[in-house]
């Protein structure tokens, strides 16, 4: 009989043991999931500041041709108004 009953709390020890490790893969499983998201976040954030500093870049391109057009403009003028006097 005694052992009998050792046996059945053997068997609810292990399904415990059991229990408690696979709650302890699902929150492993869950925290790297977390991590993950955070990376991938991350990675979002870099990604975002990387086009903004494209944008950044462009529009200083632009406001260089802009300045240079205008100097050309100044020349040509300048040119015309040697020109006629």
């Amino acid at each position: 009989m005694s052992t009998l009953l050792l046996l059945i709390l053997l068997q609810v020890l292990l399904l415990l043991l059991f229990l408690f490790l696979l709650l302890l893969l699902l929150l492993l499983l869950l925290l790297l999931l977390l991590l993950l998201l955070l990376l991938l976040l991350l990675l979002l954030l870099l990604l975002l500041l990387l086009l903004l500093l494209l944008l950044l870049l462009l529009l200083l391109l632009l406001l260089l041709l802009l300045l240079l057009l205008l100097l050309l403009l100044l020349l040509l003028l300048l040119k015309y108004f040697y020109h006629y006097t």
